[in-house]
This record gives C-alpha cells, structure tokens and sequence, in this order.
C-alpha cells in the first residue's frame, strides 16, 4: 500500500468514527428528551406520594415499572383513569396487576 492509500483509509475510518459518535450523540439526546416528557407527564397524573411510590418499586423492578409508567400514561391520555392518581388508587391498580400474575408454588418432596 502506498502511503496515499493508507493515508485515504485513515481518512474514512476518521470520518465513520465521527460519524458513529454523531449519531449515538443524538440518539442519547433523544432518549433522554422523551424520558423527561415522561416523567413531566407523570408529574401530572401522579400525586406526589404515588410519584414517590413508583420511584421506589422502579429501584426493584425497572422493567415492569417502565411498562406500568406507559400503562398509566395511556389510559390518562384515553381519559380512562381518574387524574391525578392517589398513592391509594395506585396501590389498588398495583394490587389488581399483582392479582392477574399466576402463583408459582414449589413443593419440595
């Protein structure tokens, strides 16, 4: 390889890394806007304590309170569920999810 070519392989390498990081940069900025028109969404559906409850079962279970966060948002925005929600009103819809989850029972013999 002659020292044109090499030096044209650096070149498009340079240019992919930066562009890699552009995009990554970007994507990081958009996941990080929607999380905050989120948690501004919840702001106003949840009370303060009910807020304070998600937070805590989200350090426990993230993935299932990701999902109850969209849930709660969606049924606000289809003007189903009653805004804002109470720590007591979330703890019924809690109890409700818990209820349609199947019992796992293991009997040792």
């Amino acid at each position: 390889m002659s020292d044109k070519e090499l030096e044209e392989l650096r070149r498009r390498k340079l240019l992919e890394l930066q562009r890699r990081i552009a995009e990554e940069q970007r994507k990081a900025q958009a996941e990080q806007q929607l999380e905050m028109q989120k948690q501004a969404l919840l702001r106003r559906i949840l009370s303060p304590e009910a807020r304070q409850r998600l937070a805590n079962l989200k350090m426990v279970k993230p993935e299932f309170t990701s999902q109850l966060e969209l849930q709660l948002i969606q049924l606000a925005q289809q003007r189903r569920i009653p805004i804002p929600i109470s720590d007591g009103q979330l703890k019924q819809i809690l109890i409700q999810l818990q209820a349609n989850k199947r019992e796992i029972k293991i009997r040792r013999l």
